[in-house]
């Protein structure tokens, strides 16, 4: 697993803030751990959608980690409500 040049316990700690501002961005109701797991999860996922379209990653360190996770957080948050309807 790829992690932009970031460490696991600083994956942990960016993903709970992307994790965190897209909660309150998407204006979603979840807890720390949620935050937590989509900051991180959201962060694999657009990594995976970036390199399928032949992108790159938005950069290698923390800051790049946060942009894609909460990029990627949004995403699953919005797939999320398109599931529930």
């Amino acid at each position: 697993m790829h992690l932009n040049g970031v460490g696991w316990i600083a994956a942990i700690i960016i993903g709970g803030l992307a994790g965190w501002f897209a909660e309150m961005f998407m204006k979603s109701n979840t807890g720390i751990f949620m935050n937590i797991v989509m900051g991180i999860v959201g962060a694999i996922v657009l990594n995976a959608i970036l390199q399928a379209l032949n992108f790159g990653p938005f950069g290698v360190g923390w800051i790049a980690y946060l942009i894609t996770g909460f990029i990627g957080a949004c995403l699953l948050i919005w797939a999320g409500r398109l599931v529930r309807r």
